[in-house]
């Protein structure tokens, strides 16, 4: 009885070890070239929905081969990897892009497709979307909205017009359904909470916003670092942008 159920035991063993190990595969990177520039495409295996960052600032973030992004300090750069884990296609472009082109690709991987631009990537988004790019979604975080958001500048900093995206689109027919994210204590003289209601309103109803709190502040209160960029804060504007992605 105790060999036979020595036998059986060693038998287990050496078919447990002897089944093939199936490796964790995770989502796919690679860089394509899209709309007149590089693009990092991650692309889970089975995504639910599509979503475009458009990073702000000067909106370069050097995209190098096998989706590497050498700039990775923007808030939707950084978060990337997380909408993937979401299940989302995700495609980050370098700056000068033609957004009706990028959208045109995602609709082939996966719809809905969501523009999800910050800052001045808000203001890229709207510019594309008045020139023709159809996304089914919009999401717009620490927004140039309307002339509200933009406020004295700091210091001796020189004034200059701002168009915003009630001015680049104007007629709120353009919208798809349209989600706000903006932080309560966004400091940014270009992006004030201010600018957010006139801008829910002009969207006669396409638009809904989400705020935020919390997180903290270094540095340049327009910069990456800052409640501008929801430093401390990012997992939150993942799941309030996924959930509408969704």
């Amino acid at each position: 009885m105790r060999l036979a159920f020595l036998r059986s035991l060693g038998f287990i063993i050496l078919t447990l070890f002897a089944a093939p190990v199936r490796a964790q595969v995770g989502p796919s990177v690679s860089t394509v070239a899209v709309g007149g520039v590089k693009a990092a495409l991650i692309k889970p295996a089975k995504p639910v929905g599509s979503v475009i960052l458009l990073a702000g600032g000067d909106g370069r973030i050097e995209v190098e081969e096998g989706g590497v992004i050498k700039r990775q300090g923007n808030q939707l750069v950084r978060t990337r990897m997380a909408y993937a884990q979401k299940g989302f296609a995700v495609l980050v472009p370098d700056r000068g892009y033609d957004l009706a082109a990028l959208v045109d690709l995602m609709k082939t991987v996966k719809r809905p497709v969501t523009v999800v631009g910050t800052s001045r990537g808000t203001q890229w988004a709207a510019e594309g979307i008045a020139k023709g790019a159809r996304p089914d979604r919009l999401v717009l975080t620490s927004g140039f909205l309307s002339d509200a958001s933009t406020g004295e500048p700091p210091g001796n900093a020189r004034r200059r017009s701002e168009d915003n995206a009630i001015t680049l689109l104007r007629t709120a027919d353009l919208l798809p359904p349209t989600l706000v994210v903006h932080h309560r204590q966004d400091r940014c003289w270009v992006t004030s909470p201010a600018g957010v209601a006139p801008f829910v309103a002009w969207a006669q109803g396409k638009a809904r916003v989400v705020w935020l709190e919390g997180g903290e502040e270094v540095g340049n209160p327009c910069e990456a670092q800052g409640h501008h960029g929801f430093r401390g804060i990012d997992q939150k504007v993942v799941e309030v942008v996924s959930a509408f992605a969704r």
